[in-house]
Order: structure tokens, then sequence, then C-alpha cells
């Protein structure tokens, strides 16, 4: 599988995309415009081990709906993200049963490594 999942309508993710240089065999899910499903959020938990290393704590609904004040278990990650888009730690990569999260310099090169290798 290779997809990646990402808002088009952030500076930072349209940034990395370019970056990666995409094949044209991946697929793009705008998780604004076509919302991610249970599926595919249990799918992510699967490669990345946790429902909280797919969170993003700088969401700013985390801190305004004060979840940063509370002790979150694995189904209050996964609901979140199910909740609204903006917890999910962008973008995510999957690529041939591994995956890449967020936009740290390290995840992106190591996707882009990955995606051209």
């Amino acid at each position: 599988m290779k997809k990646l999942y990402h808002l088009s309508t952030c500076d930072t993710c349209q940034r990395i995309i370019k970056e990666l240089e995409l094949p044209s065999d991946f697929e793009l899910q705008d998780i604004k415009t076509d919302p991610m499903t249970e599926k595919q959020i249990e799918e992510m938990k699967t490669f990345a081990g946790s429902y909280e290393a797919l969170f993003s704590k700088r969401a700013r609904l985390y801190r305004q709906q004060g979840w940063h004040e509370k002790q979150l278990a694995e189904t209050d990650f996964k609901n979140l993200i199910l909740e609204h888009y903006t917890f999910l730690k962008r973008p995510v990569i999957l690529l041939n049963g591994h995956i890449f999260v967020g936009n740290s310099k390290k995840v992106v090169q190591a996707a882009k490594e990955a995606i051209h290798s």
C-alpha cells in the first residue's frame, strides 16, 4: 500500500508532498474532505503501535477542550482522531507495511528514502 493522509489546506503538508516527489501510484487522501474511517485509523495504529503515536498534541482543540489536563487512554486518542481530523498528526504515510507519522525532518527524510529506494 502506498498512501498519504494529509490536509490540502495545510502548508506544511503541501511542502512535504512536494519534497517527497511521490510516484504516481501513491494515493493521497485529504482527511478534511474525505474523512478517515475507523478501519483506516485501526490500520494506522497497527503500524504505529498505538493511537497516541498518531495523535497531535499540538492541535488547538487539544488545549481548547482541556484534553491536555486529562489522562487519556488509547480509546480516548482513537475516538478523538475519529471525531475530528485535526487530532491526527500529519502527514501520515503508509508504504509497504511501514508508517511515517508527522512532519519532523527526521521522519520526512526517512519517508523520502523509503519511497525512492
